[in-house]
């Protein structure tokens, strides 16, 4: 028997299922709404719909089944070439998408959390498109199907036996709902049959012995009966055949295994009985073949920690197998590093999700913003299949969400515009991401009217960001747009105006340790690239010390290694360039950079690693290894050291810090084209003066 803690678990399951189906019906309507025509489509809203009115009415959520059914018999009449896809109906249907997902939202099993008087306008639209039960009230009356509409045809019997498995109720699934669901479809005679159950003593409470011979008379076909039992035809014995002539008349000994007549009144009854009983959930795959498995958020961050925490432990062991010369600990050691490794990797990979989802739930964006904004825009995707660690795919929405509006405000002209410049009447906006070393890209794109950076420039000088007589680069000019309360809008809208939204990008970005690229062509449209790391927790790191101190740089982003001797400083007359294999390489000395006063080695190391901006070496002292590193905040008050990622702990109990090789370079470039000189690094035990008031230095 069910426990009150496992209907709630069931419920739960269940609205995690059904937001993910809304997605997909999101996306299948909008593209539904490009090629009205494809029936292909057409199903899939329709099974999405049966699918959450269905498994709604298992869990109690009968205000939920009893509103998705109107829908789900507005799409059966598109099925059946009886009522056309129009805007009107996918702007309906999207708008009633909104209150099923408040209604599982909601605590309860009611639709409190929904607009009532907005459910009650979509059931009414519905009705009069449909042409059924136009007068019917939005309460228990629209759970009743109007059959004969929905039958599309005379109607015929059917004979039905279902025998659930011994599983079935296990799933949490309750088979009198199911009766319930099937008796929505036409006129349904039941009978009980009793055959199965055993002497009292072998009775299984969780298992259900009653199988159910029915005769349906309804004018819809074979598999849409079949649909009522979709989730559990993998449970049960399930036949469905025509009523013959023959057939009517039964074998006389075929009754003697069939329920009494009062208990035939007590199923009768209780499939009329309008309170919703507990259900369970509706599984789509077996539990012996199951290919995926839900697990809680949680539980799977406290899994990742641990392995955070054993990568640590066995950097220790590590150390002791290294300082102890014996081969029976380090050949231990050895081994814990392989599984350790491997676990590492299965971790991470658990972790990793393709960024598709949420690149489509922006489809619904961008069509009502188009349509509130009066413009035609089309939203295309590349690359939907790239995988990024799931902390950062969280934190991507809004930062993506703004980029978009912007677009959508700024960027897109208006149809006569577009038109006078001889552009396509629909503009498009391109999502796009791709792996690039250790790192990720994510594209938002426009084809509108580019960024005039004069009129950046301008408003910049007017709210005294910079001096009138400044000389701004166009990268130095299109960060501005990225600063608190700036917008180029000439007056306040409910899409943008305020200033607010690219703040929200660039400081969720720099959260995610990643960095912003704009690039714009007046007349020709916007470019926006998000470069962001795969993963927040653990990564391959090349461990390198400078003096006493030591410093991690991400081994994605590593080319080579080459040594620095004073007869190549000498011959390159003092400029921080290396000849690698006839190509030049500029080259950042991280100890002066950090200002880390201790004495030079005579022969110095350069870590080449490719960035946005090209080729660049980083000088160290040794090259210690690689390592696994467990990338641990610095906290709030570090959140403006933009070169430095994050801190790890060593092996031996100390502190090494994770180098940004992106924002390092970039900051060495400042350094030489304006003169500023970097904050002292932490851990030089040196003090320093800082020579400018950049907020981005160390």
């Amino acid at each position: 028997m069910q426990t009150a803690s496992n209907a709630d678990q069931f419920k739960q399951s269940f609205r995690e299922e059904a937001r993910e189906i809304l997605v997909d019906l999101e996306a299948a309507l909008l593209e539904l709404n490009e090629n009205a025509g494809d029936l292909e489509l057409v199903g899939r809203v329709f099974r999405g719909l049966h699918t959450i009115k269905g498994s709604g009415a298992m869990f109690g959520f009968e205000e939920l089944a009893a509103f998705t059914h109107n829908l789900e018999t507005a799409f059966d009449e598109v099925r059946n070439g009886r009522l056309e896809v129009n805007p009107e109906l996918i702007d309906l249907t999207l708008a009633a998408l909104d209150q099923i997902r408040a209604m599982l939202e909601e605590g309860g099993e009611g639709a409190a959390a929904a607009d009532e008087a907005a459910c009650t306008r979509i059931l009414t639209e519905v009705r009069r498109m449909t042409g059924v039960g136009g007068d019917e009230p939005a309460g228990e009356k629209a759970a009743k199907p109007a059959c004969s509409a929905a039958a599309g045809g005379p109607s015929r019997e059917w004979s039905i036996r279902f025998a659930p498995g011994p599983d079935l109720m296990l799933n949490g699934t309750n088979p009198l709902l199911l009766l319930r669901e099937l008796k929505q479809l036409g006129g349904l005679s039941v009978k009980a049959s009793m055959a199965a159950v055993p002497p009292l003593a072998e009775l299984d409470p969780e298992r259900c012995y009653v199988a159910w011979e029915m005769v349906l008379a309804t004018g819809v076909g074979r598999d849409a009966i079949r649909d009522v039992f979709i989730f559990v035809e993998d449970y049960c014995e399930l036949t469905i055949e025509p009523v013959l002539d023959e057939a009517l008349e039964a074998a006389p000994d075929a009754a003697s295994n069939l329920a009494p007549a009062a208990t035939a009144d007590l199923i009768a009854r209780a499939l009329d009985d309008p309170r919703s009983q507990g259900g369970g959930r509706r599984t789509y795959d077996k539990p012996d073949n199951a290919s995926s498995l839900r697990v809680p958020a949680a539980k799977l961050d406290l899994f990742v920690n641990l392995v955070g925490e054993l990568v640590t432990v066995q950097a220790r062991l590590s150390e002791i197998a290294a300082k102890n010369d014996d081969p029976e600990v380090a050949a231990v050691s050895e081994e814990v590093e392989r599984l350790t490794s491997s676990l590492r990797e299965t971790s991470m990979n658990i972790r990793m999700l393709p960024i598709r989802a949420t690149f489509e739930k922006f489809r619904r964006l961008v069509h009502d913003l188009a349509r509130d904004l009066g413009k035609d825009v089309e939203l295309t995707i590349e690359g939907a299949d790239t995988e990024l660690d799931k902390t950062v795919i969280e934190q991507l929405g809004d930062p993506l969400m703004h980029l978009i509006r912007n677009s959508m405000d700024h960027g897109i002209e208006a149809p006569e515009l577009r038109a006078a410049r001889g552009k396509r009447p629909v503009a498009t906006i391109h999502l796009s991401a791709r792996h690039s070393g250790a790192s990720v890209l994510i594209g938002v794109s426009d084809d509108g009217g580019g960024i005039d950076a004069e009129a950046v420039r301008a408003r910049a000088v007017e709210k005294g960001l910079v001096d009138a007589g400044a000389q701004l680069t166009e990268a130095e000019t299109f960060a501005l747009l990225f600063q608190p309360g700036f917008s180029t809008a000439k007056q306040v809208t409910d899409v943008s105006g305020r200033g607010v939204g690219m703040d929200v990008v660039r400081r969720r970005v720099d959260s995610l340790r990643g960095t912003i690229d704009v690039a714009s062509e007046p007349g020709a449209g916007t470019s926006v690239t998000l470069r962001l790391p795969l993963t927040l927790a653990i990564i391959d790191g090349l461990l390198v010390s400078i003096g006493e101190a030591s410093f991690v740089l991400p081994l994605g982003n590593i080319l080579e290694c080459i040594e620095l001797t004073q007869a190549d400083v000498e011959r390159a007359n003092g400029k921080h360039i290396a000849d690698v294999r006839g190509k030049l390489v500029p080259y950042i000395r991280l100890r002066e950079h950090f200002e880390i006063r201790t004495p030079r080695p005579e022969i110095e190391q350069i870590i080449v690693v490719q960035t946005e901006g090209g080729r660049y070496g980083f000088v160290v002292d040794r090259v210690l290894g690689n390592c696994q590193t467990v990338i641990k905040n610095l906290g709030r008050f570090y959140r403006h050291v933009q070169a430095v990622s994050g801190a790890t702990i060593l092996g031996n109990g100390t502190v090494a810090l994770i180098l940004d090789p992106e924002r390092l370079a970039a900051d060495a470039v400042r350094l030489t084209t304006h003169g500023w000189r970097p904050h002292p690094a932490v851990g030089s035990g040196q003090g320093g003066r800082r020579e400018s008031s950049h907020t981005n230095a160390i």
